[in-house]
């Protein structure tokens, strides 16, 4: 894959990021702000954005008010940007202000292997071993032994032992069909806090890997007591050859420069907009390349195998605690099988590819991928945000 450097980025307005039912939703942005000193928090209001941090500091401490959907709606405000602005700042340019992730101080975790079509090619890159060239051999015969038998399954229950049983009898039993049907879901740590970047941004992927997708996902926004506050949209970049290789590389796979992204904004739950909706959301990723290539596809919660609530359940509890937080990414049915660079393949990036996952109620969040190694450096965290916020006399 080549360097990005000189090719061109997309364009990106409110139109095509905001959410169909904007006018209805309540959204909260995050803006860095180099005349403020740093990340403001604020609300979307049509195509004004306007700074809400001197009421809340944090969208982790706004997350945390009963009132939240109200203070977005409602709050009076400091300065106001212009949406197309915003969208339209370089991205990595700390001199202007532009759209961060819309997350803060919350831990960013991750469900994996939560679609039953997703779990075939999990298996299938720890049976190739990481290697491309040998996944459609390998496709055809995981799928010819399971195939059906995972469909309408609910994970824990006694039909899912009984297939257990009966793919260990095949020799075909695996660690992600032990998260994927199994009583337990794998939920890892996903990035650092505060190291997500937002819509508009590079995504990164290690110059290293030669087989890798994006995973478009619904994200939880949750709050210190466990109660989910909103939704938005992820990218969980997926190396499938580092991850295929051995489960235990699953840091390296997952967390690197610019590999994690959210946004474009948070959309709070309320009366228009519950967790009912947020169950049967359809989320559709497109992939342009710098050559002309597409590729399509589509993820719809409607499918997934375990409920979104019970994935939160699994993340928060007696057994563990977010005193800030958590954005949970609850998994993707997307799977990519199609050819890119030659038969047998599969799917890979090429630098300079655009990465567009939205949905009608989330909006759009829209990446274009660079190595992670020249992905702009992360350098402001917990401690430069506190810094910040301590300057601008709202601690």
């Amino acid at each position: 894959m080549e360097s990005t450097a000189a090719r061109p980025r997309p364009v990106l307005t409110a139109g095509t990021v905001l959410p169909e039912d904007a006018g209805r939703a309540a959204l909260v942005a995050r803006v860095h702000d180099p005349e403020a000193g740093g990340p403001c928090v604020a609300a979307v209001r049509g195509e004004r954005v306007v700074d809400l941090t001197a009421v809340v500091p944090t969208v982790s401490d706004l997350l945390e008010r009963d009132d939240a959907a109200e203070v977005v709606r409602e709050a009076g405000g400091g300065r106001a940007w212009r949406l197309d602005g915003l969208l339209g700042a370089p991205p990595g340019q700390g001199d202007v202000p532009h759209l961060l992730a819309p997350v803060d101080l919350q831990v960013i975790k991750a469900a994996g292997v939560t679609f039953a079509r997703s779990l075939l090619e999990r298996v299938i890159e720890e049976r190739t071993g990481g290697d491309p060239a040998q996944a459609t051999r390998v496709r055809e015969r995981v799928v010819r032994l399971v195939g059906g038998r995972l469909d309408g399954i609910r994970p824990g229950s006694p039909e899912a032992a009984e297939v257990k049983e009966l793919l260990l009898a095949e020799g075909l039993w695996s660690q992600y069909l032990e998260v994927g049907i199994g009583p337990d879901p794998e939920v890892f740590t996903k990035a650092p806090v505060l190291s997500a970047v937002g819509t508009g941004a590079d995504i990164g992927v290690l110059r290293a890997s030669v087989w890798n997708n994006p995973e478009p996902e619904a994200v939880l926004v949750v709050n210190s007591r466990g109660r989910v506050r909103g939704a938005t949209l992820g990218n969980d970049v997926n190396l499938r050859d580092v991850e295929g290789r051995s489960a235990l590389l699953l840091s390296h796979a997952k967390d690197n420069n610019a590999s994690c992204a959210i946004g474009p904004f948070v959309r709070l739950l309320d009366d228009d907009f519950g967790i009912d909706a947020v169950r049967g959301l359809d989320i559709d990723l497109r992939v342009e390349g710098p050559d002309g290539y597409v590729l399509r596809g589509s993820s719809s919660l409607r499918e997934i195998s375990r409920d979104v609530l019970d994935l939160v359940s699994a993340t928060y509890g007696a057994h563990h605690q977010y005193p800030d937080g958590f954005a949970l990414f609850t998994g993707t049915l997307f799977a990519p099988t199609e050819d890119r660079r030659a038969p047998g393949e599969g799917f890979t990036h090429e630098y300079g590819d655009t990465v567009r996952i939205s949905s009608p109620r989330l909006g759009a969040l829209v990446n274009t991928v660079v190595p992670s190694e020249e992905a702009p450096p992360w350098t402001s965290g917990v401690g430069a945000l506190m810094r910040s916020l301590a300057r601008r006399g709202l601690l």
